[in-house]
């Protein structure tokens, strides 16, 4: 059974920004998952969808982009769900840092 993780990660960038920052940086975000790699990744629309996969496990993790927020979900599978609360909170502290 998976768990989700989601968060709201505001900026003041626009959406075409938002994505520009997102595109050049969002394999930053497998390294919230311990040893996680980006498998694959496709644009539809304004939504990022991609998959990290460390641990033997896949993690599928939705970014989707407005003018004002990003709201980010990571699917973690049984085995990752209890890395579900670091996560949030290197999530809360860091992701930010990706739409400066």
């Amino acid at each position: 059974m998976s768990r989700p993780v989601e968060i709201d990660l505001p900026h003041q960038l626009g959406r075409a920004g938002a994505k520009r920052r997102i595109e050049g940086g969002f394999d930053k975000l497998a390294g919230y998952i311990p040893g996680g790699h980006v498998t694959e990744h496709r644009w539809d629309s304004d939504t990022l969808h991609f998959t990290v996969e460390g641990m033997g496990q896949r993690v599928g993790v939705r970014l989707d982009v407005t003018d004002t927020n990003v709201h980010a979900v990571f699917d973690l599978p049984g085995l990752l769900a209890m890395f579900a609360e670091p996560l949030r909170a290197k999530l809360e502290k860091d992701g930010p840092k990706l739409l400066s």
